[in-house]
């Protein structure tokens, strides 16, 4: 069996985004960047799955620039065997992403493909839903668990109400909650192996995709900086500012 895990890269979780001073955009300028989050997950649950004698090949793809080699490397190191970089410019919408990444999955003839349920830094959480249109494979979204047997994915997520577990046909989509698993890290002689791993790039003319973007940023703002806060000398001066002045009681 044959997985493709897409990944992005996106400015690292632990770094404060700026904003231009024009509010067009996010700042990149000299910003640590890494593997989204909910890829890293991705690629982990792939990697287990090939580790217990599931899949035969883990394939990793990532749609953007050159810089997101960087990304697919990682993920070599982690412990993929091959990676697809598609060549476009960076910022594409959703659906032009998921039509480069279904393409990809066509000729790859991929069983699985299982992707993070959404990027940290647009948080659209459509592109895993898109893909599997397009595809028109079943999906099983936000997996807190995956077992795959008898040619089928039982894949556990988590509801409102609880746990919901749902049996899907392969091939199939599957995105990836927090929960599923704890990524591994890297070690230094995967990584240097990494660097002699095939790692393929393509275009959207190779694929016979047409991209264009139906979304564009109108502007981008930085969230309103929060009050101090203030401490009161009695409970019912609490009360009185909780009521007349926050008015969140009555």
């Amino acid at each position: 069996m044959k997985i493709l895990v897409s990944v992005k890269r996106v400015i690292d979780y632990n770094v404060k985004v700026r904003v231009k001073t024009d509010h067009t955009a996010v700042d990149l300028t000299n910003v640590k960047m890494s593997m989204n989050p909910f890829c890293e997950i991705a690629v982990e649950e792939a990697i287990r799955l090939k580790e217990k004698g599931v899949a035969s090949e883990v394939v990793v793809v990532s749609v953007g620039s050159k810089s997101c080699q960087e990304t697919l490397r990682t993920a070599l190191a982690l412990g993929a065997d091959r990676a697809i970089q598609v060549e476009t410019e960076d910022g594409l919408d959703s659906l032009s992403v998921a039509k480069l990444l279904a393409k990809v999955a066509k000729e790859e003839a991929a069983d699985l493909v299982i992707m993070g349920k959404q990027a940290i830094d647009s948080d659209n959480n459509q592109t895993g839903q898109m893909v599997a249109a397009l595809l028109d494979y079943p999906q099983a979204t936000f997996a807190s668990e995956v077992v795959i047997e008898n040619g089928e994915a039982q894949v556990t997520r988590e509801i409102d109400g609880g746990l919901q577990t749902l049996a899907i046909t392969l091939p199939a989509v599957v995105t990836t909650d927090l929960r599923l698993n704890e990524p591994r890290f890297a070690s230094l002689p995967n990584i240097m192996k990494a660097k002699r791993k095939p790692l393929d790039v393509k275009t959207p003319a190779d694929l016979g995709v047409e991209i264009g973007s139906n979304v564009s940023i109108v502007s981008v703002t930085p969230p309103p900086q929060r009050a101090g806060g203030i401490k009161v000398g009695s409970v019912a001066e609490l009360v009185d500012k909780l009521k007349n002045e926050a008015k969140v009681v009555s």
